[in-house]
């Protein structure tokens, strides 16, 4: 039998704030299963609610709160094994989505599929990442 693990973040969470938006919205940021880690899709919105205007700095605070989450299971970018993202606009996106993942992955590359999508739950908003990583365990 399989053990389910949701992550719940600390209510002080530099990255998130809260648990506000994961408790409105039912879900969790994280879900360990079989060796596995599923986290939920990440967008570029900043602790206090703000989503930033540039798209780099949006792409950078969605990767910053996937390194948040991983971090809080004792992960990395090296535990990643499938990378998902979602753009409003790949091809004005794409070369900026590079520059910045380049950050955050610089080896043991994930599997990565890019999605051009019609919107977001937002319309400020232009990607929205999600991951999947092995344990450690």
């Amino acid at each position: 039998m399989s053990q389910i693990e949701r992550l719940r973040l600390p209510e002080d969470d530099a990255t998130f704030g809260s648990n506000r938006i994961f408790d409105l919205f039912q879900y969790s940021p994280a879900v360990t299963a079989n060796g596995l880690v599923f986290i939920a899709g990440q967008i570029g919105l900043r602790a206090d609610g703000s989503i930033p205007e540039d798209p780099k700095e949006q792409i950078d605070v969605a990767f910053k709160r996937i390194e948040a989450v991983l971090r809080h299971l004792g992960l990395d970018f090296t535990d990643v094994v499938e990378l998902v993202s979602y753009h409003v606009d790949v091809g004005s996106q794409l070369a900026a989505f590079r520059e910045v993942k380049e950050r955050y992955i610089r080896s043991d590359f994930p599997a990565w599929t890019i999605l051009g999508i019609a919107a977001l739950a937002r319309p400020e908003l232009i990607v929205e990442i999600k991951v999947v990583a092995a344990t450690r365990k």
